[in-house]
């Protein structure tokens, strides 16, 4: 899982100039669940990656501190965010203090920690009554195109799923899901695809013939060569 976790190092422009952000009302969710706003919260954003997330929870009001392990990634983090904070670390062991923080903050990041190491330290970091807040971007499924691609993904990789998105250590954890899409050219629809840590693990080659093939597949569906991704967010929240 690390080797898979660093993979995004590499490849941190593509998967900044790439990878989808987040709608609204997944901050109106999170504020809700949590029962608080987000403006003038004091908020850890935990793999922060190059920031998409972090700099939407600073746009929302927060006081926002980023933690990001890899080197790739915290350098693309501070090109394109020179005014947020980011310290090196993870979720099992958060460079935090104790009770400092309202929100912690993983957006796309919980299934690389160890619920058994992260939970804790969630627990640790946040003051009474914070919450601790997990989202993931996919592709929706339901969507015959988007279905057709997550198979011929799955079969590709042997994929089975991320199970340590479940493992939450027996937090009371309330679900949320938001939908939104996104219209995007083609060629960014296929560098998105390229910028997970499947392909990035595969090598130039792998990723390159399987993409070709998706671009074949994809082309006679949008002959104006715009995509329109569309996603559900699943929001986990507990408050501590």
């Amino acid at each position: 899982m690390t080797n898979r976790a660093r993979s995004f190092d590499a490849a941190a422009a593509l998967y900044r100039a790439n990878r989808p952000g987040y709608p609204p009302a997944l901050f109106d969710a999170v504020e809700e669940l949590a029962g608080r706003p987000l403006a003038g919260a004091r908020v850890a954003d935990v793999g922060a990656g190059t920031g998409i997330a972090t700099a939407l929870l600073r746009e929302r009001g927060a006081e926002v501190l980023a933690v990001e392990p890899g080197d790739g990634m915290a350098a693309e983090f501070r090109l394109a965010n020179p005014g947020i904070p980011v310290v090196r670390g993870d979720g099992d062991r958060l460079p935090l203090a104790d009770a400092a923080f309202d929100f912690l903050t993983y957006a796309q990041a919980w299934h690389w920690t160890d619920a058994t190491r992260s939970v804790p330290e969630a627990r640790r970091v946040l003051r009474p009554g914070g919450a601790l807040a997990l989202w993931w971007n996919d592709l929706d499924t339901t969507v015959p195109w988007i279905a057709g691609q997550d198979e011929r993904l799955r079969s590709f990789f042997g994929v089975t799923g991320l199970p340590t998105r479940e493992s939450l250590g027996g937090l009371d954890v309330t679900t949320r899901e938001v939908r939104w899409s996104r219209r995007i050219p083609l060629a960014m629809h296929l560098d998105n695809t390229a910028s997970h840590s499947a392909f990035l693990l595969l090598g130039e080659d792998g990723t390159r013939a399987f993409l070709d093939a998706e671009r074949a597949r994809l082309e006679p569906l949008f002959p104006d060569g715009t995509v329109e991704e569309q996603y559900v967010v699943t929001l986990k929240l507990a408050v501590m």
